[in-house]
C-alpha cells in the first residue's frame, strides 16, 4: 500500500522507515510506544524549512520585478495550511496515514492541519532520503504548479499583519498560548498576539497555527479596519 503513494509521489525511497515516519501522528505514536518523539512532528519541523527554502529561492528567480513584500506573500500562499491540505487530497495521503483510536474515530484523515502537517514530514523525508534535488522533485510537482501569480489563493495573516506593523520601526509581535483543552481528537488552542507588550488579538482553532492565524485576523481587523475587504 505505501508503494502507491510513492508511485502517487513519484519517488521510491532508499529508507522507506523515513517515509513510514512522515506518516505517524502523534495521536498513534502516543498509543502505540507513548513517545511522541516517534511521530512525525520532527520531521514537520524539518520539512517547513526545507519547503520554505526552495519556494523563496523559485520565487526569487522567477519573478525579479516583484518586492519582497510581494515575494513574502506569494510564499506564504504556496505553504500555507490550506494550499499542502489540497496537495495532500490531491495524492490520497490521507489513506496512508497511521492515527491514534480518537483521531481515526473523528475524521484525522480528512483534517486540514493533519493533512497539511504529514505533507511537510513527507517533504522533509524525501530530503533527509536523496537529498535537496529529492525535495525539490516533490516540491516542483506539487507545488510550484499552484503560483498565485496575480491573486493570492488563501491569506497568510500572520505573514500580513507583520508586514502592516513594519510600516513603523521597533514594533514587535508575539504570539502566546493561552489556553489547551479538550480530548486528543478534538483539541481546542486559544492563542493572543500582543504587539509592543500589549494584546492587540485573540484566536482559537484545532490547532496552533490556526489559533494563531486567527489571532492574527482579529488583530488586522482591530488595527487596520478594512484591510481585509
Amino acid at each position: 500500500m505505501i508503494k502507491d503513494l510513492e508511485t502517487a509521489l513519484g519517488y521510491r525511497f532508499s529508507n522507506i522507515t523515513l517515509l513510514q515516519n512522515a506518516l505517524t501522528h502523534s495521536s498513534y505514536a502516543n498509543e502505540r510506544w507513548h513517545n511522541s518523539l516517534l511521530s512525525n512532528e520532527r520531521l514537520e519541523f524539518l520539512g517547513d524549512s526545507v519547503l520554505g527554502m526552495l519556494v523563496a529561492d523559485y520565487l526569487y528567480r522567477s519573478f525579479p520585478d516583484r518586492t519582497e513584500g510581494e515575494l513574502t506573500r506569494m510564499r506564504a500562499d504556496m505553504v500555507c495550511e490550506k494550499t499542502l491540505a489540497d496537495v495532500a487530497n490531491g495524492i490520497g495521503l490521507g489513506n496512508h496515514l497511521l492515527l491514534g483510536h480518537g483521531e481515526e474515530r473523528f475524521g484525522g484523515r480528512c483534517r486540514d492541519s493533519i493533512l497539511a502537517d504529514a505533507m511537510e514530514s513527507v517533504i522533509a523525508a524525501c530530503f533527509l532520503d536523496g537529498g535537496l534535488s529529492a525535495a525539490l522533485g516533490i516540491v516542483r510537482r506539487f507545488i510550484l504548479v499552484k503560483v498565485p501569480v496575480s491573486k493570492l489563493h488563501n491569506v497568510d495573516y500572520k505573514t500580513l499583519l507583520q508586514e502592516l506593523v513594519q510600516q513603523k520601526k521597533n514594533q514587535i509581535l508575539n504570539y502566546e498560548l493561552i489556553g489547551e483543552s479538550g480530548p486528543d481528537h478534538d483539541k481546542r488552542f486559544d492563542v493572543e498576539v500582543s504587539l509592543n507588550g500589549s494584546v492587540v488579538g485573540t484566536g482559537f482553532g484545532t490547532s496552533k497555527k490556526r489559533a494563531e492565524q486567527e489571532a492574527a485576523r482579529a488583530a488586522i481587523d482591530a488595527l487596520f479596519p478594512g484591510t481585509l475587504k
